[in-house]
């Protein structure tokens, strides 16, 4: 018995292949802007926390776990942004 791809043929198929390929280059590149704020993040409290000793430490954990917090975001709505663009709920 033949599939019905009906749903992806036509100006739908068109459209869904456009937005596709839009949303997977927004999502990656929301995720590695992401990855890269969280890793200058992390990095930026590590120096401070070397830096400082255990006087700066709780500004250079709250600094790193800011970046985490930021790169965990951004990998969020890049997920939300590529499933947009293959048109899943």
């Amino acid at each position: 018995m033949p599939l019905d791809n009906s749903q992806d043929t036509g100006a739908t198929g068109a459209a869904k292949f456009v937005t596709s390929a839009l949303g997977n280059t927004v999502g990656g590149v929301s995720r590695t802007v992401g990855n890269v704020t969280g890793a200058a993040g992390r990095g930026i409290g590590d120096t401070i926390t070397g830096a400082t000793g255990s006087a700066g430490k709780p500004v250079g954990d709250a600094i790193g776990s800011l970046g985490t917090g930021v790169q965990n975001g951004a990998s969020g709505v890049a997920k939300g942004v590529e499933n947009a663009g293959q048109w899943k709920k």
